[in-house]
């Protein structure tokens, strides 16, 4: 009998020793994010926010800076977790990517998921897919907090199912010039809720005019920008000092939302060509900026 009970005493210590042992492991692993972008949802309530219509035609939309200012936000909300990436849904004929969105696809960290588009222009499938992946990775513990940018009622399911295996939903929307632009059922669901104001998305919204300096300037080389890119990074650091350089380089390669969008606006004034929605240029503006800092390190 007593052999039996040092036994069962013998079982449940090493029990209870596998489980501190877990335990500690689990301490240690970083939380992480995702953000979920219902990119429907986006066109139509920040191109109303902005350029005052929900028409995709009339306004351009910095896909790629709105992109880092969102990252930059999330880093700012979650400062103890990393990204995964970011999830872009949209919809597109036949689910064959557009030019937009394939350079949106080639941006680093970011997973283009694509529903179709019917004859009305109206999205099919998204919902279904944005729940197939938050339930996907709140259920093998592939995130612990997920940052969703909508506001339909049918992103209710997939709020509850992420929160089922203990994910956090926290529901982004976008201001509205009028009433609510987000179902009720879906605010209610969520762990937390932000605005993004129209400040937040003034630099990457913008009617479609011709703009004057591109109707004469011929588009610049990918080295050029490169090489803009280090100037700006040269004198951003003279102005800034080594400090405020230790404090940028943990973000690698992000750049904080006010960063980025005056390293935009300066190679834009150098150059005197735009910038916005040419990824390829971007990178390479972004390249040039973060090896010459790099080599001051």
């Amino acid at each position: 009998m007593n052999d039996d009970l040092a036994a069962l005493n013998a079982r449940i210590d090493r029990t209870n020793e596998l489980l501190l042992r877990m335990l500690a492991e689990v301490a240690k692993t970083p939380s992480t994010h995702a953000i979920f972008v219902d990119a429907g949802y986006l066109y139509a309530a920040a191109g109303r926010l902005v350029a005052g219509t929900e028409d995709r035609r009339a306004f351009d939309l910095d896909a790629e800076g709105l992109i880092e200012a969102l990252i930059d936000r999330a880093r700012t909300i979650f400062a103890d977790s990393r990204l995964l990436r970011v999830y872009w849904y949209d919809g597109a004929r036949r689910r064959i990517h557009t030019a937009e969105q394939q350079s949106i696809a080639e941006l680093p960290d970011v997973k283009v998921r694509l529903g179709n588009l019917n004859a009305n222009n109206q999205q099919k499938g998204v919902d279904s897919l944005i729940r197939s992946d938050l339930e996907s990775l709140a259920r093998h513990r592939a995130i612990s907090d997920a940052a969703l940018l909508g506001g339909d009622e049918d992103l209710v399911s997939a709020v509850e199912a992420a929160q089922g295996y203990g994910a956090r939903v926290h529901l982004w929307g976008i201001e509205a010039p009028e009433g609510r632009n987000q179902a009720e059922p879906l605010l209610w669901e969520v762990d937390s809720q932000r605005t993004l104001d129209l400040d937040f998305f003034k630099p990457y919204v913008s009617r479609r005019t011709a703009a004057a300096f591109e109707a004469t300037v011929a588009r610049p080389g990918r080295e050029d920008v490169r090489f803009v890119g280090a100037q700006i990074a040269a004198k951003w650091l003279a102005a800034r000092g080594r400090d405020s350089l230790v404090e940028l380089l943990p973000g690698h390669p992000y750049l904080p939302g006010s960063v980025d969008q005056d390293l935009l606006v300066e190679a834009e004034g150098l150059l005197q060509y735009s910038l916005r929605g040419q990824a390829d240029l971007r990178r390479a503006l972004r390249d040039g900026f973060w090896e010459h800092l790099q080599t001051q390190f």
